[in-house]
C-alpha cells in the first residue's frame, strides 16, 4: 500500500500485515485467468462475429436488488455488477484498490478518514457521483428513521459491520467539498478500510432511491459497468453495457443474462446443450463429464467458506448446551463429504476457514460418536432422545458450500435417528427461507453457509456469532458475553498478532458453547464455454463480470 493511500505509520502496517494474509489466502484457490486477445481479435463482441452476451446459469433467484439490504450471495451478484464501492477488493483476494474513491488517508489515532473520489462519475440516470451521493447512502443505512429506509428493509450488514444502533463505529460521515468526504470514527476499527469494500456498501443513486422510493430494490441504479434493464422473477434477471463506465476499456461485453435454474444437474445440461455460457456449483460428481468435454472448462472457486447447522436457541431443547454438543457427536461429517461433495470439501472445525488468518488449529472437533451422543442427551435430561421432532429448515437452492442441500439434510435426519431426534425436513422457497430463519419462529434448527467478505475473522466471528448481530446474520440467537468482549476488543487492536490471539481464545468459548454443527469449507465447483475468457473467481463467491469476454 502506497503512502499516497494511507499515510499513518501504524496503519500502514496494520495494512501490509493484512495483505500478506489475502495474498496467502488468494493462493489457495485456482483462478481462470483468460487468456488474452490475440492480434487482430477484438473483445467483448466490438468484432464480428465475437460473442457479446453472456448468460450466466445460478441455483436461485435475487431476493431484492438494492445490495444494502440483502446478507445473500444471489442479491448481491447483480449488485457487484450494477453499482460500485469506494473500495474495491483485487482480483481473486481481499486487497482493497481505490474504487470510486481514488486516494484516502487515516488520521494517527485511526479515528478520521477522508477519502478522495474520483471526478466525472455518473450513475446510470445521469446524475452526478459525489461527496453528498456518499454522505446519502451512509445515512440512509444508519438512520432507523431515515425516510428511505422502506417497509421491510433492514441493514444488517451495516449493523454488523459497524455496530447496531446506539454503539455505532461511524460517528459522522460529511461531504468536505464535491470530491471529498470524511468519516470520523468513534473507537479506531481495524478492518475499516476492509469493511467497506464489501458491496453491500455499494453507492447508489440518492435521486433514483428519492424517485422510485421502495420500488428501487426492484430497479437499481448504480454507477457499474451494467445497466439493470429486467427482472423476471424466478427466471432471468437482464444488465446491459454501461457506455460511460468510468473504467477504461469495461465492460467487454454488450449485455449479461443471468437465469436461476435451481437443479445442479439442469443447470449442468443447459451448459452443455450451450443454452448457457457459465455455470456456478458443478454438482462434484459431475466433474468427470466436464473434463471429458474439450468445449467446457473447470473453474475452481477459493475455499472461503463454512457450511454449518445452526440450533435455533429461541427454542427451549436447545438452552441446554450439552443437547447442542450432542447432535454435534451425531453427525458424520467426512460420510456426507464423501457421499455428496465427492470429496470437494472438508470437515469443518470452526466458524472460519483454516484458510484465514486466526484461525485456531488446536481445537478439537467433536468427533462421531452416537454413544457419546446418547449420553449428552441423557445428561441433558432426554435418556430416550427427544420426544418432539424438531423442525429442520433445509436450503432449497444449491449454494457454493451446498450444492444440495436437501440431501445434506436428509443424512443428517439419518443421523440423529440414530440416537433418537426425529426431524421434519421443510424447504420453503428462498426468500422465505431467509425471513422465517431470521424471525426464528418456525425453524427449531437450519441449514445455511458464509463466504468471507473481505478477509478478516471478524467478518466470520462478530458477523455470524456475535450479539450484536440479533437480529441479523446472527440466525442462532447465540450470545455470550464473554465473547462478545472479545470480539468488540479485537475491533480495536491494531496489531493484527494480538488480534489473532484473540480470534482464537473466542474460537475456544464457540466450540465450547455448540451454537451450530459447522459441517464443512468447500472448493466451490464452477464449469465454462472454453473461450470464456478474463472471469477470475473472487474468494468471496462475488465478482464483476466486467473483465469477461469470448474469445
Amino acid at each position: 500500500m502506497s503512502k499516497k493511500y494511507v499515510k499513518n505509520k501504524a496503519w500502514t502496517v496494520l495494512l501490509v500485515l493484512a495483505l500478506g494474509a489475502v495474498l496467502a489466502l488468494s493462493g489457495c484457490g485456482g483462478s481462470n485467468e483468460g487468456a488474452k486477445p490475440e492480434a487482430g481479435q477484438t473483445p467483448g463482441g466490438a468484432g464480428e462475429g465475437v460473442q457479446d452476451t453472456l448468460i450466466y446459469g445460478r441455483g436461485g433467484d435475487s431476493v431484492a436488488l438494492d445490495p444494502a439490504i440483502v446478507t445473500e450471495s444471489e442479491s448481491l451478484k447483480i449488485g457487484m455488477q450494477v453499482f460500485d464501492t469506494l473500495l474495491e477488493y483485487k482480483e481473486s483476494t481481499t486487497e482493497i484498490q481505490p474504487g470510486l474513491a481514488e486516494s484516502w488517508e487515516v488520521s494517527p489515532d485511526g479515528l478520521i478518514y477522508t477519502f478522495k473520489l474520483r471526478q466525472g462519475v455518473k450513475f446510470h440516470d445521469g446524475s452526478d457521483f459525489n461527496a453528498e451521493a456518499v454522505v446519502f447512502n451512509f445515512n440512509r443505512w444508519s438512520d432507523p428513521k431515515s425516510p428511505y429506509k422502506f417497509e421491510g428493509d433492514s441493514y444488517d450488514y451495516y449493523d454488523s459491520m459497524f455496530g447496531p444502533e446506539g454503539s455505532r463505529v461511524i460517528k459522522e460521515v460529511k461531504a468536505v467539498d464535491a470530491n471529498t468526504v470524511q468519516f470520523t470514527l468513534t473507537k479506531p476499527q481495524a478492518p475499516f478500510l476492509q469493511n467497506i469494500a464489501m458491496p453491500s456498501f455499494s453507492i447508489a443513486s440518492p435521486k433514483a432511491i428519492q424517485e422510485k422510493k421502495a420500488d428501487f430494490k426492484s430497479n437499481p441504479v448504480g454507477t457499474g459497468p451494467f445497466v439493470f434493464k429486467e427482472w423476471k422473477r424466478n427466471d432471468s434477471i437482464t444488465l446491459e453495457k454501461n457506455p460511460n463506465y468510468w473504467k477504461e476499456g469495461q465492460p467487454k461485453l454488450a449485455k449479461i443474462i443471468v437465469r436461476s435454474i435451481p437443479d445442479n444437474t439442469a443447470r449442468f445440461n443447459a451448459l452443455q446443450n450451450g443454452e448457457i455460457d457459465l455455470m456456478e456449483d458443478l454438482n462434484p460428481d459431475d466433474a468427470k463429464q466436464l473434463e471429458g468435454n474439450n468445449e467446457l472448462q473447470k473453474i475452481e472457486r477459493p475455499s472461503f467458506n463454512v457450511a454449518y447447522i445452526g440450533f435455533n436457541l429461541k427454542k427451549k431443547v436447545f438452552n441446554n448446551p450439552k443437547v447442542r454438543q450432542a447432535l454435534n457427536h451425531a453427525v458424520n461429517k467426512q460420510a456426507i463429504i464423501d457421499a455428496l461433495f465427492a470429496g470437494q470439501a472438508k470437515p469443518a472445525v470452526n466458524p472460519m476457514p483454516p484458510t484465514l488468518w486466526g484461525y485456531n488449529d488446536s481445537i478439537q472437533d467433536y468427533a462421531y460418536d452416537l454413544d457419546k451422543a446418547k449420553s449428552l442427551l441423557a445428561e441433558a435430561g432426554y435418556p430416550n432422545g427427544l420426544t418432539e421432532p424438531l423442525t429442520f429448515y433445509a436450503m432449497p437452492v444449491s449454494r457454493p458450500y451446498m450444492p444440495d442441500g436437501k440431501k445434506v439434510a436428509e443424512a443428517i435426519q439419518a443421523d440423529f435417528e440414530k440416537i433418537g431426534v426425529k426431524v421434519n425436513i421443510q424447504s420453503p422457497e428462498w426468500a422465505t427461507y431467509l425471513d422465517d430463519v431470521k424471525a426464528g419462529q418456525k425453524d427449531d434448527l437450519y441449514m445455511l453457509g458464509w463466504n468471507g467478505d473481505n478477509g478478516d475473522p471478524d467478518n466470520f466471528l462478530y458477523t455470524l456469532l456475535d450479539k450484536d448481530t440479533i437480529p441479523g446474520n446472527n440466525r442462532s440467537f447465540y450470545a455470550n458475553e464473554e465473547l462478545h468482549k472479545i470480539l468488540v476488543k479485537a475491533q480495536v487492536e491494531v496489531d493484527q498478532d494480538k488480534r489473532a490471539e484473540m480470534y482464537k481464545q473466542a474460537q475456544v468459548i464457540i466450540k465450547q458453547d455448540a451454537p451450530w454443527i459447522p459441517l464443512v469449507h468447500s472448493t466451490p465447483l464452477m464449469a465454462g464455454k472454453v473461450n470464456l475468457k478474463g472471469f477470475v473467481p473472487a474468494p468471496a463467491g462475488i465478482e464483476s463480470y466486467s473483465s469477461v469476454y469470448f474469445e
